[in-house]
């Protein structure tokens, strides 16, 4: 299979069956048989030294321009790989960089053309720092939103993650390789360096791998896990590293280890197949050139590593070693902050709104209040820190475009002695900051439940029990549950936005633009209604069932549904024709606008056999698409659920399941508007 998979054409990621090999076209960007030509006169010239020598990197902390570099060859003029963190922006060890919204918001705008231009314009502001490589995106499959890392990844579901991750990693590799993470089962932090995570074949082919196929046909590499599968640690793990994804799918690109933790024993590794080992040689380096020497492992298998590097390298443009070149002026600019705002803009979500409490009409007196209103609150510490000058709070955005408008704020500390009797509206600006999660033993880790802080509770108790219009603005990277639901009149997530965080927010709230995000995980009324999150134990258990597809299986009602968002308009879906073909089932269907504003909605289209399997998901979701219309208008949306989706993975690999398969088109997971059955031949 290897042989064949190296040359054959990559299939498009979206239709192929679950394992078609990927092959190097298009993944490599030269002509791969030059490139493979090129490494084998250049192979036998390197002695071990320059051979090990590829393969990790060289220096425990950051360098002065805040990368993790490994070596340069000078001898074969073989450039090295300059590397940087940056899931939603140039890392803040570089300095001042642009601070997008964390992946969660970006997830929420289900518009994959939108995070391609997020990808290159962080690529741009990487590469102003001679980066040649980010370490981004994260595509781990959000398990529970109490996960520190939730907001740095797409969401819940891995037809989602599949989309967005790959749309990243299109728009970052116009300027620079990137390197797509954390391969895999990755979902906690406070035992992220030791927990084992048991899986069975099913679920782990099913929900956990299939978008990481989809993105690795484009990623230049892939990032190993700091935690165990089923055993050895990820980056140790030669059913993942070896019979997955190189085996199965072909991948023909380099696999690099998580930092320092990661791994453990450089035979383990070596034998695995994991390429680089970042950010220095602990199991590689010295004891891989000695494990060579003393015949523990063997030179080809260093040599095939090799291959792999220099193969990503020319493949991708790393042609010849070439000086540090530093551009400050490709950061934060002007263009990039209003893109950093328009996605802050379409992934808000806009939660509820009973009885057109938003928007809020110019005329009208506004109250802002809030533990963290006036708080430049960007997300985690960790190793997607940015160091973002002049954050705009949501206290400030009110404030900037009101204008003429009576707006003012309220300090949580004075509200007690506050009249809002005077005000038409009072908002609340709520939730998580980097305190409550992030990153593992660098930040704060996991959250410690779904629940708002005790003073947000407060203050919102405080607020509905004096005003009966109370609009909440909240903050974070996930899922959070909200008793007081019934107590306030609408509610907007608006995640960490970023740096035009708070002008989007106010744009939102007064109605300037109209809320179009659509929720990337479930929220449930309590968080006993999820699976339960196990942050202690050194052993876990994963299945297929988390946010939608457990609820679906408990018949559990969530309190806002994956998928689910508001807008300021309504939209009316038809009737769709579906269609079974050999890309697999199309889906076509037309959706107005019966509002009096433009607007956009997100069309979801999930799949399930109609014979109900206990040990599998009811459904899932095949496919999306957005429709994008003028008040009054409709348009024609046509979305392919590819033959992956009606797959299931048998001791014996992937098989297709024939018969009678329900096919869903609605707005959210559980705003379907109509039921189609097709029987798959």
């Amino acid at each position: 299979m290897w042989l064949w998979a190296l040359f054959a054409c990559a299939p498009d990621p979206a239709t192929a069956p679950a394992d078609t090999p990927l092959g190097l076209e298009p993944w490599c960007r030269a002509d791969s048989a030059e490139v493979e030509a090129w490494i084998d006169g250049l192979l036998p010239t390197m002695t071990l030294d320059e051979q090990v020598a590829q393969l990790s990197g060289n220096q425990l902390l950051p360098n002065a321009a805040g990368r993790w570099d490994t070596p340069d060859d000078e001898v074969h003029d073989i450039p090295g790989f300059r590397m940087m963190d940056g899931p939603r922006g140039a890392h803040s060890a570089s300095g001042p960089a642009t601070a997008f919204p964390v992946a969660a918001a970006r997830g929420a705008t289900w518009d994959p053309a939108l995070e391609a231009q997020v990808g290159e314009a962080i690529g741009v502001e990487a590469a102003a720092a001679g980066v040649n490589m980010l370490l981004a995106p994260t595509v781990n499959v959000l398990r529970h939103p109490r996960w520190g890392r939730a907001q740095e990844t797409y969401g819940e579901d891995p037809a989602l993650l599949g989309a967005m991750g790959s749309a990243f990693v299109t728009g970052a590799q116009r300027v620079v390789l990137a390197q797509v993470k954390h391969f895999a089962v990755n979902s906690i932090e406070d035992t992220r360096f030791d927990v084992d995570v048991r899986i069975d074949d099913a679920p782990l082919h099913e929900v956990y791998l299939p978008h990481f196929r989809t993105i690795v046909a484009k990623a230049a590499a892939v990032m190993a896990a700091y935690n165990h599968v089923n055993g050895p640690p990820a980056s140790e793990s030669h059913p993942l590293l070896t019979q997955i994804l190189r085996d199965q799918w072909g991948y023909p690109g380099i696999v690099v280890s998580d930092w320092v933790l990661a791994t453990e024993t450089t035979e383990g590794a070596a034998h695995a197949g994991l390429d680089v080992e970042m950010p220095y040689g602990k199991v590689y380096g010295d004891l891989l050139r000695e494990a060579v020497e003393d015949g523990r492992v063997h030179p080809a298998v260093v040599a095939a590593a090799v291959r792999r590097v220099l193969r990503t390298k020319r493949c991708f443009g790393l042609d010849h070693v070439v000086p540090e070149a530093l551009d400050p002026s490709q950061r934060l600019t002007d263009a990039h902050l209003d893109l950093a705002e328009l996605v802050a803009l379409r992934g808000s979500v806009l939660l509820y709104n009973d009885g057109g409490a938003l928007p809020i009409a110019p005329t009208e007196r506004v109250v802002v209040t809030g533990r963290i209103a006036d708080v430049e609150n960007i997300g985690d510490l960790g190793s997607s820190a940015v160091d973002a000058p002049d954050v705009v709070t949501a206290w400030e955005g009110l404030r900037d475009l009101a204008g003429a408008r009576d707006v003012s704020l309220v300090a949580v500390d004075a509200l007690a002695a506050a009249d809002l009797s005077a005000a038409d509206v009072v908002v609340v600006v709520a939730g998580l900051t980097s305190e409550d999660e992030g990153e593992g033993l660098l930040a704060s880790g996991d959250r410690a439940s779904l629940a708002l802080r005790d003073d947000d509770l407060a203050t919102i108790a405080d607020v509905t029990a004096r005003h009966d219009r109370v609009v909440v603005v909240l903050y974070g990277g996930s899922a959070l549950t909200m008793p007081w639901r019934t107590d306030v009149e609408a509610a907007l997530m608006a995640w960490y936005p970023g740096a035009r965080g708070g002008s989007a927010i106010a744009r939102l709230l007064y109605g300037d633009d109209n809320p179009s995000g659509r929720l990337p995980v479930t929220f449930p009324v309590e968080e006993a209604d999820l699976p339960p999150f196990d942050n202690v134990s050194l052993t876990v258990t994963y299945d297929a069932f988390h946010g939608y597809r457990h609820l679906d299986r408990t018949g559990v009602a969530a309190l806002f549904p994956f998928g689910h968002g508001l807008s300021y308009t309504t939209f009316v879906v038809g009737d769709p024709e579906v269609v079974v073909s050999d890309d697999g089932v199309r889906v076509t269907v037309d959706v107005t606008n019966t509002g009096d504003r433009d607007g956009i909605e997100t069309i979801q289209v999930y799949v399930g056999p109609t014979q109900d399997d206990p040990t599998r998901p009811r459904r899932a979701l095949g496919a999306f698409a957005q429709a994008e219309l003028a008040a009054g208008a409709t348009t024609t949306l046509t979305m392919t659920v590819p033959p992956g989706s009606f797959e299931v993975y048998e001791a014996s690999g992937w098989v297709r399941r024939t018969g009678a398969w329900t096919v869903e088109v609605g707005r959210s997971a559980s705003a379907i508007d109509a039921v189609a059955q097709v029987e798959l031949p």
